[in-house]
C-alpha cells in the first residue's frame, strides 16, 4: 500500500494537456461528409515509428477495422499512425467492409508517406452500414496534422458519436531524470460495457518502452480502469484502446526490472482511469457519475465484480437518477454478483451517510440523502468484512433521455 501511494504521489496532472503533450506527435481532423456538419475523420501521427499496445472488444463480431489493426501490429509490433472515422462502424459488413478498412489504411499511409502496416484503423458509428469510400478518400486527401491546440480539438471532435463532450487527459512523471508524459483522447457514451476494452481510446507517450512491456502494462491497468465502467450493459463491436510510445523522452528502456517501472504503470493507470470516468460520466442521457468503492472482499477481482454489478444495475441507476436513497437496490446488486458475501455483515454508505452497518439498517435523514443524490457525482461505499480485496467501478444514472437517444440513433 505504501509503495502504491508513493508512486501515485509522483504523478502530476497536466490540466491543459492531451494527446499532443508527449513529444513527437501530431494530429488533426476534417469533415469528410460522413456526418451532416461535424468533423468525422481524424488522424494521429508519430514523427517516427512507435512501440504500441492495444486491447480489443471480446465481442464475436469484431469490426473490420479491428481486424486490420491487429494485422498491422502483428507485422513489426510498431505503429506510426492511426486513422479514425465516426458515423459508420464498418461492422458486420463482410468482405467489403474488410477491403474498405484496408483501403482506409493504404490511403492514410500514402498520404503521410509511411508503410501501410504502420497504420492502425478505427471506426465508430452505426453497425451494418458500408463505408462511403468516396468521402473517405476525399477526406483523407484533405487531412493535415499539426501540434496546435486546434489540431487536437479537430481530432477529438472527429471521433465523437452521441458524446456530448470531448474526453481528454494528460499526466506526467519524472523517470531517469527526464519528464515522461502520457496524453489521451477517447470517445464513448453508449453501448459501454467492457470486457478487455470499451469504446475508442487513444493514448500517446514519449516514454521509451518495448511493445511487449507496453502491452503488459496496458493489460494490467485495463482491468482496473476501462473494464470497470458500464453505461448500459452492451458491449460494442468496435471497442479498442490503443497506445503509441515513440521513445523521444530519452529515458532508459522501461521494463519490470526498471526502478521506476511502478511509476510508469501508475502513470498509465491514472491516464486510463481519467478517460474511463469521463466516459461513464458522459453516458447517453446521463446526469450523474456514480463511483462505487468496494472493500473487505475475498479478492480484488471479487471486489471489482461487485462494483461492476452495482454500477450496471438499472435499479440502482434509476434510483440515483430519481434521487431515491433506496439502499435495497444496492443490496440486490451485491446479492446477484456471484461474489462471496456474508449476508450478516455488510456495510453500505452513500457518501458519508451510513445506511447499513453489519447488515442492520441505520436510521438516516431522507432529505439529506436526497440532497446528496442531486450532486453530479454520487459515491457508494460497500464493506464486506471478509478479506483484504478492494476495487472500484464507475457508471452513470439512467434517465428518460437514454431511451430517447437510442430509440432514434440511426435517424
Amino acid at each position: 500500500m505504501y509503495q502504491a501511494m508513493t508512486d501515485k504521489k509522483k504523478i502530476r496532472i497536466i490540466h491543459n494537456g492531451g494527446i499532443l503533450t508527449p513529444v513527437g506527435f501530431q494530429c488533426g481532423g476534417v469533415h469528410a461528409g460522413l456526418r451532416y456538419a461535424k468533423h468525422d475523420l481524424g488522424m494521429i501521427v508519430s514523427e517516427k515509428p512507435a512501440s504500441c499496445a492495444a486491447v480489443y472488444t471480446t465481442s464475436h463480431f469484431q469490426a473490420a477495422p479491428l481486424v486490420v489493426t491487429q494485422e498491422s501490429i502483428a507485422k513489426e509490433q510498431v505503429l506510426q499512425a492511426i486513422i479514425v472515422n465516426s458515423a459508420c462502424a464498418n461492422a458486420c459488413t463482410g468482405e467489403q467492409g474488410y477491403q474498405d478498412a484496408l483501403k482506409m489504411r493504404s490511403l492514410a499511409a500514402e498520404k503521410f508517406g509511411i508503410p501501410e502496416h504502420h497504420v492502425a484503423v478505427a471506426s465508430t458509428g452505426v453497425i451494418g452500414e458500408f463505408m462511403q469510400m468516396d468521402k473517405i478518400q476525399s477526406g483523407i486527401g484533405k487531412l493535415s496534422v499539426g501540434k496546435a491546440t486546434e489540431d487536437a480539438r479537430d481530432f477529438q471532435t472527429a471521433i465523437l458519436t452521441t458524446d456530448t463532450v470531448m474526453k481528454s487527459c494528460c499526466y506526467s512523471a519524472e523517470i531517469d531524470g527526464v519528464t515522461i508524459s502520457i496524453g489521451g483522447a477517447a470517445k464513448g457514451s453508449g453501448m459501454i460495457h467492457p470486457n478487455m476494452a470499451t469504446m475508442l481510446g487513444f493514448l500517446t507517450t514519449d516514454a521509451k518502452i518495448s511493445s511487449e512491456h507496453l502491452t503488459a502494462a496496458l493489460k494490467e491497468v485495463t482491468n482496473t480502469t476501462f473494464n470497470q465502467i458500464t453505461v448500459d450493459g452492451d458491449t460494442s463491436t468496435n471497442d479498442m484502446v490503443l497506445v503509441m510510445a515513440n521513445g523521444t523522452a530519452g529515458n532508459q528502456p522501461l521494463d519490470p526490472t526498471h526502478q521506476d517501472w511502478a511509476v510508469f504503470v501508475e502513470l498509465l493507470k491514472e491516464s486510463c482511469a481519467s478517460l474511463a470516468k469521463q466516459i461513464a460520466k458522459d453516458g447517453e442521457g446521463a446526469t450523474k457519475l456514480i463511483e462505487i468503492s468496494v472493500s473487505g472482499a475475498m479478492s480484488d477481482e471479487e471486489a471489482r465484480k461487485i462494483g461492476k454489478q452495482i454500477a450496471g444495475s438499472n435499479l440502482v441507476k434509476t434510483a440515483v437518477y430519481g434521487a431515491d436513497a433506496n439502499w435495497g437496490r444496492i443490496i440486490g446488486a451485491i446479492g446477484q454478483s456471484g461474489a462471496s458475501v456474508n449476508p450478516k455483515n455488510v456495510d453500505i454508505s452513500l457518501g458519508e451517510i451510513t445506511m447499513l452497518k453489519n447488515s442492520t439498517p441505520i436510521a438516516f435523514d431522507e432529505d439529506h440523502a436526497r440532497e446528496y443524490l442531486m450532486n453530479e457525482k454520487v459515491e457508494i461505499f460497500v464493506d464486506l468484512h471478509l478479506g483484504e480485496g478492494k476495487g472500484m467501478a464507475w457508471g452513470c444514472d439512467l434517465s428518460y433521455d437514454y431511451v430517447k437517444i437510442n430509440a432514434s440513433y440511426r435517424t
